[in-house]
């Protein structure tokens, strides 16, 4: 016989050990099953006591997670009748091929623990007190394929596509020039990758691993130049995809259209164990604007680094697709690799000077899921020195119209010597420049930026010693970076100096630096400080700097045989701000243009066999220029420029948050 004591103590232990058994909480979640266009679920609780502001509802997938393993998390706070023990939240999911369970807790202030906080600063939820759990709910089974993205191949008639599913099974790609009749059929690779692949936490650790699923990889071949071609992915057996469409590339196009950024990240609908990024919804919004004004054009994207910030939280990868899916999917997205997609700290290459720059940046990941999430163009792979796959798409090249586009790692070997070196040589010297006289260089990491970054010095010296004498002798019109999460255009640079800082002037071997990681990521340090007056670091702006500000954004290239012209748009408003325009050799006189700018700095006959590059300081002469573009684009161009008002002074910029005064994040 069980004694009164005993039994107490094992109802007391009971209720310790499951909490939501004494709970009087409701927790109800609908509809039951989610689809590709209804997938945001409706979270509704009832019977909390003497509510707390701090009292969450956590985010679990699959059911059988623990506590603290959560994907996310929402204060019932958001709910206006939370203080009534009653609310509702609504939230979108996307698909992570099992079932999602909630799961409400009670939290309260003196239970918070400093020592166990978030990538802000702030404590995490604690799970000590259940108090309710919801039904399980899922996706429809035969959803079909998810997460579709296009890029480029080596060969100018192909096109990849790559998407996600639950399952290795066959599927195929059906495509053509009817969108009624896809009389065309591409079969896929399938890979994955598993938990033992990943090299350090947390991405090697359940509390931030969940399963991938398959990713299958097909090529379009044989696609006539120029044309609109439509296709959809999937199976009769595992559901089809919606019918999306691209314009094929061509072999002999006298004109370029790029959308290039860095460092976007993800925008998730709820607070997880890093900070997300909620202006990349912003870019997708305008960069989606530009896609529409091109329509009819062959247009890629270029995301330089830091591209969805998993880092190690598997689920994010999973947002990333599913956010970028509407440009992606009709838009070639490529990209090249950055710390938070790769670093770790036992990466092959580590050098003595690069500890500072090469840490815990990738979240365990050692470039996995970015090597086969994504399939660029070329070979390029270095072995992880683990079980794991070898990491990929580190540099490569290609030819979009009349520009060579050149992708580089800044977290592998890059030094005089190496296979990266030799590629970037190799491939700068057999540039045809009468067929693409101009030649866009890419990577994460910058090479000249005037923020206080102070961490990658070491890094940037070698870059300069390395890598600048091979972008001045084949003289590289723009060298484009990220990582540091602002605008900022250089005057054409050759060790830190200025080849001219004037409005207009010949071209002398050196490239435009710009650094474009303005994407989405809000932590930033400060602008480099004064020599003179270390508490006042903004001003003045280095002479190198001809440009900088703090707006989130992206830029747009266009080129013809003649010009150049690159362009930042702000987030804030979807306008110009800045913009470049650079002047091939077989541009032969420029008095008209600068007759229709009235700058008299810039009224100079060009004459064959220079570049010139011109470099408004004003947004008079941005106005200006933007008027001479159009009319010279006029009839391919109609509605992908916008127009925009100036004031006679150069615009004013609202701070990046709070960040303006915070270190660089080094998680």
């Amino acid at each position: 016989m069980v004694s009164l004591e005993a039994f107490l103590l094992l109802t007391l232990s009971l209720s310790l050990l499951s909490p939501s058994l004494s709970s009087q909480v409701t927790l109800s979640v609908s509809p039951k099953t989610l689809t590709r266009s209804n997938r945001t679920v409706r979270i509704q609780w009832s019977g909390v006591e003497s509510p707390s502001e701090l009292d969450w509802v956590g985010i679990y997938s699959p059911p059988s997670s623990r506590d603290k393993h959560f994907i996310g998390y929402l204060f019932l706070n958001s709910s206006s009748t939370w203080q009534s023990g009653y609310g509702s939240v609504e939230l979108p999911l996307v698909n992570l091929r099992s079932n999602y369970v909630f799961r409400v807790f009670r939290w309260s202030y003196d239970e918070v623990n400093y020592k166990h906080k978030d990538h802000d600063g702030n404590p995490l939820p604690q799970t000590k007190h259940r108090l309710a759990v919801s039904e399980e709910i899922g996706f429809v089974s035969g959803l079909g394929p998810e997460q579709i993205h296009l890029s480029f191949t080596d060969k100018v008639d192909e096109m990849r596509v790559m998407f996600i599913m639950a399952d290795g099974k066959e599927n195929v790609v059906r495509y053509g020039l009817d969108e009624g009749t896809l009389n065309q059929t591409a079969g896929t690779e399938v890979n994955r990758y598993e938990q033992a692949h990943m090299c350090d936490y947390p991405a090697n650790h359940s509390i931030g691993w969940r399963d991938p699923g398959f990713i299958h990889d097909g090529i379009m071949k044989g696609l006539e130049n120029g044309k609109r071609y439509y296709y959809k992915v999937g199976s009769d057996k595992t559901g089809w995809s919606s019918t999306y469409s691209f314009i094929s590339r061509e072999s002999q196009s006298n004109e370029t259209f790029a959308i290039l950024f860095g460092d976007m990240g993800t925008y998730t609908p709820y607070r997880t164990f890093y900070r997300t990024q909620d202006e990349s919804q912003s870019t997708v919004k305008w960069i989606l604007r530009d896609l529409k004004a091109l329509e009819n054009k062959t247009v890629f994207i270029s995301h330089i680094g830091d591209i969805s910030y998993a880092r190690g939280f598997s689920w994010i990868w999973d947002e990333f697709f599913n956010q970028i899916e509407p440009i992606a999917a009709s838009t070639p997205y490529h990209v090249c690799i950055g710390n938070h997609e790769y670093d770790w700290p036992n990466q092959p290459w580590r050098p003595w000077w690069a500890y500072s720059s090469y840490n815990k940046d990738g979240g365990g990941e050692c470039g996995i899921p970015y090597s086969l999430k994504f399939h660029m163009p070329g070979y390029s792979s270095v072995p992880t020195g683990t079980s794991a796959p070898a990491t990929k798409n580190l540099y490569y090249s290609f030819d979009s119209g009349v520009v060579h586009f050149v992708y580089i790692s800044t977290e592998t070997n890059f030094e005089q010597g190496s296979d990266q070196y030799n590629f970037i040589k190799s491939d700068l010297e057999r540039v045809n420049r009468e067929k693409t006289p101009f030649i866009v260089l890419q990577g994460h990491r910058p090479m000249y930026t005037t923020s206080n970054e102070v961490r990658d010095a070491g890094l940037r010296e070698k870059m300069v010693q390395s890598l600048e004498p091979l972008l001045v002798q084949y003289k590289v019109t723009l060298a484009l970076w990220g990582h540091v999460h602002r605008y900022e255009r250089f005057c054409p640079l050759k060790n830190f100096q200025c080849v001219n800082v004037s409005s207009s002037f010949k071209y002398a071997g050196a490239p435009v630096h710009m650094v474009i990681g303005m994407g989405g990521q809000d932590w930033q340090p400060i602008w480099e400080p004064r020599p003179d007056h270390q508490d006042v670091p903004i001003f003045p702006q280095p002479v190198r700097s001809m440009y900088r500000g703090g707006e989130f954004g992206y830029t747009r290239l266009v080129a013809t045989k003649e010009k150049l012209r690159m362009e930042y748009v702000g987030n804030h408003d979807g306008q110009v701000h800045d913009l470049v325009e650079i002047f091939s050799d077989l541009y032969l006189d420029n008095s008209n243009y600068n007759n229709n700018t009235g700058n008299s700095t810039a009224n100079a006959t060009l004459k064959k066999g220079k570049e010139v590059v011109v470099e408004p300081r004003s947004s008079t002469y941005i106005k200006a220029g933007s008027v001479g573009m159009a009319a010279l684009l006029l009839g391919y161009m109609l509605g992908f420029f916008t127009k925009w008002k100036r004031e006679t002074k150069q615009p004013t910029w609202t701070p990046v948050k709070s960040e303006e005064i915070e270190e660089l994040e080094t998680l």
